[in-house]
């Protein structure tokens, strides 16, 4: 057990799951605005009664149908079986077992209605809600959506996943999380209006404005870290003294953890700690080696440069850990979008609090040039995620790889360890060398999740995919599983399910070559083969289609249907065919099979 990590307590509704599931009657209070998704819904509850006994814990509802999604605030009574959310198929892949528990939560109910107790009045929540709604209707869902989680951040906000897609592939992420930098917009307008105004005013403007962005932002950590260094360096800046920014970050941190130690595992949290440090030891040095290089007509771009540069270098390490990838054009993206970020969120702040008075009629042509900022921007930011090669995979290295780019790092981001720096090219120069000899190894990556079934084949630093499903959502698993091994695209995708592909263009945009009837090909007939250099597939016999799939110098016999193993073993087959030979199994075996295949001696896996 990690400090910080979250564990339930001992009246937690995970304590009475039961095998078989049992109905149980539950009695809770929604803490945010149910997530619409297809035809249901889902809202995290913070449970209060099971069975009519006082329970204390929180449980993920999940209502199918959803025709009125519940609200934050409301109390529910519902029914349903509660069951464990279900783990990700791959340590590399997080479900929903994960995403809850970093939530404090272990358990799942699923219902298809629910009855309304009561409403508590949640003046901030309605205030965010209508916020968001209005931005919408003013300026559409994209560019409505972009504003919104400009001024309450995208954990706020239902951001179409498209758009949160193109901002995390040009390295602007940070543009739509509250954070530093909205607030610092904030500040920089609250200090120009009281620039003329006495030391208490100008505190007071400043302390107000800091509240406005906690309330709308809500008690995130970037934003709780953001609000505490402020105002600490107001603080020491009126005292006459001059504020030294790692000291209050420190301060800042150190706080926050001994408030909530789990914010430590906040991926948010290390990104907007990491960032913050970055600007405050390496961003000023760097502006001085830049200005002293660039022409004197260019000393204006020292500034520009040197901080979204420090910034990507100190989060480098955690984006690698997180999410196997960085956005290559980080740097240019964030220097091409400052002059529209900046303002366009002073805009969409001053039209927020317009929308809680004006007229619809007003409104309207009010936020007309401030939606035209906001679709050049959008328009800005697709046009870098389209860019070749606009987001580095690496593939997720392993903890002390990272630990060896950071160690390798620090001397050249830190300029008192500036003696440290040729030392720190061994380990900087061994993470890549490492990261680089583990994506080219061969190997085969088995997963499956309920009855559907992926392998994945990896050969210097190239993949091929065989999939038993061909739904959406097998798609999708696919694409996360090949970017997680650092594989943008792959050799080619074999499709084994009969079911008509449901959304073509994803197979298709994963792979050079897509091998599935339901895209026009004939099946894989003897003879005929799946080959690109180093991964090979080939088709064994007609009946229960056995395979044979080459990695290297590796040799796998695949049996993706019970026939194909069937049809072995009434042939006449014997244990000793299969003799000390890798075999995958794309199904449940029986006992007789699996007393069968142990007899083989062979490595066996699903």
């Amino acid at each position: 057990m990690f400090w910080g990590e979250p564990s339930p307590g001992r009246s937690d509704p995970v304590h009475l799951i039961s095998d078989p599931p049992v109905d149980v009657l539950l009695t809770g209070r929604v803490l945010a605005d149910a997530r619409p998704w297809d035809e249901s819904c889902s809202a995290l509850l913070a449970v209060s009664r099971i069975n009519g006994r006082r329970h204390e814990g929180r449980t993920e509802l999940i209502l199918r149908p959803c025709p009125k999604p519940p609200l934050q605030g409301w109390r529910l009574q519902v029914e349903g079986a509660l069951r464990r959310p279900s783990s990700g198929p791959h340590p590399l892949l997080n479900g929903a077992a994960e995403r809850l528990s970093a939530r404090s939560c272990w358990s799942r109910l699923t219902a298809t209605h629910f009855e309304l107790l009561g409403r508590r009045w949640t003046p901030i929540a309605d205030l965010r809600r209508r916020i968001a709604i209005r931005f919408q209707q003013l300026a559409g869902r994209e560019r409505g959506g972009l504003l919104a989680a400009l001024v309450l951040g995208s954990a706020q906000v239902q951001l179409p996943a498209e758009l949160r897609q193109i901002f995390r592939v040009a390295g602007l992420s940070h543009a739509l999380a509250a954070s530093g930098f909205h607030l610092s917009v904030l500040m920089g307008a609250a200090l120009v209006v009281s620039r003329r105004w006495t030391a208490p005013s100008r505190l007071g403007l400043a302390f107000l404005a800091m509240l406005l962005f906690l309330l709308l932002a809500g008690s995130q950590p970037s934003v709780v870290r953001a609000v505490l260094m402020v105002s600490m360096a107001l603080l020491i800046r009126e005292t006459g003294h001059r504020p030294r920014g790692f000291r209050v970050l420190l301060v800042a941190i150190s706080l926050m953890l001994l408030f909530n130690p789990a914010w430590a595992r906040s991926i948010g949290f290390q990104l907007s700690a990491a960032a913050t440090a970055g600007l405050i030891v390496t961003s000023p040095d760097l502006e001085q080696w830049l200005a002293f290089r660039l022409p004197g007509r260019w000393h204006g771009l020292a500034q520009a440069f040197s901080v979204p540069l420090a910034a990507i270098a100190w989060t480098l390490p955690l984006q690698l850990l997180h999410f196997g990838s960085t956005p290559l054009y980080a740097l240019i993206a964030n220097l091409l979008a400052a002059p529209l970020l900046a303002p366009l969120t002073l805009s969409a702040l001053g039209l927020a609090l317009l929308t809680l008075f004006l007229p619809s009629g007003v409104l309207l042509v009010l936020s007309w040039p401030v939606s035209q900022l906001a679709g050049l921007l959008i328009a800005l930011v697709q046009w870098i995620s389209h860019w070749p090669a606009a987001r580095l995979l690496t593939g997720y290295p392993q903890p002390w790889v990272v630990a060896l780019l950071a160690l390798g790092l620090i001397p050249w981001l830190v300029p008192q360890l500036v003696h440290w720096r040729r030392m720190a090219l061994l380990p900087l120069f061994a993470s890549v060398v490492l990261q680089g000899l583990m994506q080219c190894r061969d190997e085969l990556v088995r997963v499956q999740r309920f009855q559907d079934h992926w392998l994945l084949a990896r050969h210097r630093g190239r993949g091929a995919l065989i999939s038993t499903a061909s739904d959406a959502h097998a798609c999708r698993t696919a694409r996360r599983l090949s970017e997680a091994h650092g594989h943008a695209r792959l050799d080619w995708v074999m499709v084994l399910d009969s079911v008509a592909l449901e959304d073509q263009s994803c197979w298709r945009s994963l792979a050079r070559w897509v091998q599935s009837p339901q895209l026009g090909q004939q099946p894989l007939a003897l003879g005929q083969r799946l080959f690109s250099e180093g991964l090979e597939l080939e088709l064994l016999a007609d009946r229960g289609q056995p395979m044979l799939l080459r990695v290297g110098d590796q040799r796998w016999r695949l049996f993706p249907r019970p026939q194909s193993l069937w049809a072995l073993q009434h042939a006449g087959g014997s244990p000793r065919d299969l003799s000390n030979k890798n075999i995958w199994l794309g199904f449940e075996p029986s006992a007789a099979q699996r007393r069968w295949l142990k007899r083989s001696h062979s490595r066996v896996g699903h």
